[in-house]
């Protein structure tokens, strides 16, 4: 039975009454789905998804990371949860059940998800909102779960699909292998002694390669020096060049800081074929479009609510650093930084200085991936990570946040999928807010024709998240005129 990695755990460590790292979507479906129903699908489907079958296995006294154990006798109905809207039941009263949902911890005495089918929707709608713990998947690994509860027609398959932006393929038609328990409670002691006398060791490894890519660190990058120090580190090691990367004070705004135990949630669709038009009209790419939207909104946005900052805001962008096409349990995730080009009026403009920035990052990465934050996990000794993680974003987040807003883009199916019969229309991601990445998260995933965007906030910071959404079309548009107006 696999044991957690030190990313994964951190995922654990770090939660506070206001950090809370659950990772969820919410679903809109052309119809009512039966809860009986959604339950046999799972029954079925479950032998296929690991992270909804397994639960923590802690090691005795806390001396290493958990390890994941098989639940022989999932409850289902404490999994699966139904509740209704009251009428009207618009969009607004869905986003704010959501709002309510999704902030509260998991049970981790049990797997660590759970799924609500939302009844009452206006126009014969429903909204499914599913739940899983970061430390049990990444936002590409959620993806992949939701994707083995949906098939490509209105008859379920036998077995779960793998879709992607490519598209559809089918599970295996074998029964997988059932998981082998985790070690018994001495040696999982006997383990994690052993793992805490090489800690130093690793330390010292961590240190040795992360000195060639301190610049990639958020807080240490800001460190006067830093860009000299990695540069002559990396030519020593006989790395070669490296693309620079932009030095990145975050500003202060609205939004930065420390987070509350609240959350707000609200949903927008923008259509793709228009994001295509931009991106082929201006010669970038559609992760740059939707950059550039998310900043022109965030520009509106901050000129209504103390003003526009001199400077770029500072997004932090998630990077999978999973291979092409290839699965895998955990969290295989790192974090890069990135300039958002909030400071420039012009929003063609605009584009260009984060198709700029964007494309030094890519070619950064593509030379050499940027896994700091799992090694940086796996330097730590198991025994101090939480009260560390604790302690270093409550330090963080009060003193220097370097990340003014999380925006991710996650390229999905472009073909209808159905669920227990019903049509998937549309999939939000519903994201994580911290003290550190700030009190806002906008996180975007295409699906059949439309770019599906998930706005969170923090309530006290930004109330009213619907305003991001109503910027983020018109953030588009003005994109949208500026690509149909002749040149000057």
């Amino acid at each position: 039975m696999p044991q957690l990695t030190a990313l994964d755990a951190q995922f654990l460590h770090f939660e506070t009454a206001t950090n809370v790292a659950n990772i969820a979507g919410l679903a809109i479906l052309d119809g009512d789905v039966n809860r009986a129903d959604l339950q046999a699908l799972l029954e079925q489907r479950l032998p296929y998804v690991p992270a909804l079958r397994r639960k923590l296995a802690p090691v005795p006294f806390g001396l290493d990371h958990p390890y994941w154990m098989q639940e022989d006798d999932l409850d289902l109905d404490y999994h699966v949860r139904e509740i209704g809207l009251p009428p009207p039941g618009d969009d607004r009263q869905l986003a704010e059940q959501v709002s309510r949902l999704h902030p509260r911890r998991l049970d981790r005495r049990r797997p660590l998800w759970e799924i609500y089918l939302i009844h009452g929707l206006r126009g014969g709608r429903m909204g499914l909102y599913t739940k899983i713990h970061h430390a049990a998947v990444d936002g590409i690994g959620g993806a992949d779960v939701l994707a083995a509860l949906l098939d490509l027609g209105p008859e379920p398959a036998a077995v779960p699909l793998t879709v992607s932006a490519t598209g559809p393929t089918t599970g295996p038609a074998v029964e997988p292998e059932r998981d082998e328990p985790p070690p018994g409670p001495a040696e999982m002691v006997a383990r994690g002694l052993a793992h805490l006398a090489g800690n130093p060791a690793a330390a010292v490894r961590f240190v040795a390669r992360a000195v060639p890519h301190l610049d990639e660190i958020p807080l240490a990058s800001r460190i006067p020096g830093t860009r000299l120090v990695s540069g002559l580190a990396r030519r020593l090691a006989g790395a070669g060049q490296l693309p620079e990367l932009p030095v990145l004070p975050a500003p202060k705004t609205p939004f930065s800081g420390p987070v509350s135990e609240h959350r707000r949630f609200a949903f927008v669709s923008l259509p793709l074929e228009e994001i295509k038009q931009v991106r082929k009209a201006f010669g970038v790419t559609v992760n740059d479009v939707v950059m550039a939207v998310c900043a022109g909104a965030l520009r509106r946005w901050l000129a209504a609510h103390g003003g526009i900052p001199r400077q770029p805001l500072v997004a932090g962008v998630p990077f999978s650093l999973r291979a092409a096409g290839v699965a895998g349990p955990g969290n295989q995730v790192t974090i890069m930084t990135a300039p958002l080009a909030v400071h420039i009026d012009d929003p063609v403009a605009r584009l260009h200085h984060v198709r700029h920035a964007m494309q030094r990052i890519k070619d950064r990465f593509s030379l050499a991936p940027a896994r700091w934050l799992r090694e940086f996990s796996e330097s730590m000794p198991a025994a101090l990570m939480g009260l560390a993680a604790r302690s270093a974003f409550s330090l963080v987040g009060q003193t220097a946040p370097p990340i003014n807003v999380a925006i991710s883009n996650v390229p999905g199916p472009q073909f209808p999928l159905y669920m227990c019969g019903v049509r998937l229309l549309t999939h939000y991601p519903v994201s994580v807010i911290t003290d550190v990445s700030g009190g806002v998260n906008i996180t975007a995933f295409s699906y059949d024709g439309s770019l599906d965007i998930g706005v969170v906030t923090d309530r006290e910071m930004v109330p009213d998240p619907w305003e991001l959404t109503v910027h983020l079309r018109d953030s588009l548009d003005e994109l949208r005129d500026a690509e149909s107006s002749p040149p000057q």
